[in-house]
């Protein structure tokens, strides 16, 4: 199974730093992930990430990878409020994961209260911008460590 964990991120998150600044942050997606790439070797992990707007590339990503990966860390954007068929994917290959979200989706729209992938997370990470993928790491590798 080796160390890899992958990193998931959905619809419009390619637009990071560019996207409602204000809500997002300033950092974009390449760089949020260099940085976790970093921390993740630095801890002997390999990170593996995958950004889609498309539902069914998501899915097929977590087919492909979640088998032979240690756990996964997934900020779905807006399919976290609609997608069961994302939901059955994590399941399907059964791993461990942590749903992250750059805003406080609390403070949000009401839809966005709503996910359908919090309760089987292991946890849910959110609102403090950029460093929801590092609290997210070092939460899942926590886990990892004391569940396996």
């Amino acid at each position: 199974m080796g160390n890899k964990i992958l990193l998931v991120n959905g619809p419009n998150l390619n637009m990071l730093g560019t996207r409602e600044p204000d809500k997002y942050g300033r950092l974009t997606l390449n760089e949020i992930v260099e940085n976790l790439s970093k921390i993740s070797k630095e801890n002997g992990f390999i990170l593996k990430d995958f950004q889609s707007n498309h539902e069914g590339e998501i899915i097929d990503f977590l087919h492909r990878e979640g088998a032979s990966s240690k756990g996964l860390i997934i900020n779905a954007g807006a399919y976290t409020h609609t997608s069961i068929a994302i939901r059955d994917a994590i399941l399907s290959v059964s791993i461990p994961f942590v749903e992250v979200h750059l805003s406080n989706v609390y403070k949000r729209e009401d839809f966005r209260k709503n996910s359908y992938l919090s309760d089987i997370a292991i946890g849910v990470i959110s609102g403090f911008g950029y460093y929801v993928y590092e609290l997210g790491f070092y939460a899942l590798v926590n886990y990892l460590e004391n569940n396996n």
